[in-house]
């Protein structure tokens, strides 16, 4: 492949790179078709979900639903609370919403376009917070993770999750992010930390941690 071919071809895949981390037009409305169907999105967003053992009548937000596999995943589970979730993509907050119209409707599922930098108000505190793999696209996480614990209730759980993709990722990646993501938070003052793996290729790292007012 001539230099002229090799640039080209890098321009395209760091194009497609942005486009997950912010779907735009048509390019993002692929990505988010990708995100939705793609096994491995899927099981992380199921697997994360779990881990945070949401109840009935909890207030849950995720930052960053992209498509909402993991927002379905939550309005499966919260029945008398409500499930919030803050996406910076117009094309993903349209995605999101026709996945989830049924809990829209019902209202307990509410999606906002926004970001974590301007974080909407939610009225009572919060139960629970996830974020999978969209902490590395934040400018200032340990700042924008001591706003997230604000608008937790004593108690209240954080989920962080990372599926490294850069090219050649490993289970040596992975362990590196999820030390990242354990810094991160200890950081901004959560407790009670722990880390899960899911055994995918490359694994998945969920961080988990308490607010516990001091």
């Amino acid at each position: 492949m001539t230099t002229t071919g090799t640039g080209l071809k890098r321009r395209a895949i760091g194009g497609l790179v942005r486009q997950f981390g912010h779907p735009r037009g048509v390019a993002g409305r692929m990505a988010g078709w990708v995100m939705a169907h793609r096994r491995s999105n899927r099981e992380r967003n199921g697997w994360v979900v779990s881990l945070l053992d949401v109840r009935p009548a909890d207030r849950v937000l995720e930052i960053g639903f992209g498509p909402g596999l993991a927002i379905a995943g939550l309005a499966d589970r919260v029945t008398r609370g409500r499930v919030y979730g803050i996406d910076r993509s117009a094309v993903m907050v349209r995605q999101a919403s026709r996945r989830n119209r049924a809990a829209i409707r019902a209202g307990r599922v509410e999606l906002i376009q926004s970001t974590v930098d301007d974080l909407p108000r939610f009225g009572e505190p919060l139960d629970a917070i996830l974020a999978v793999n969209s902490v590395g696209f934040w400018a200032d996480p340990v700042a924008r993770l001591h706003e997230l614990r604000r608008l937790l209730r004593p108690g209240g759980r954080i989920a962080l999750a990372s599926q490294p993709r850069c090219p050649g990722a490993t289970r040596d990646t992975t362990a590196r992010a999820a030390l990242e993501l354990h810094d991160l938070l200890t950081r901004a003052g959560f407790t009670r930390t722990r880390v899960e793996t899911l055994g995918l290729d490359p694994p998945v790292a969920c961080v988990l941690a308490t607010y516990e007012p001091d």
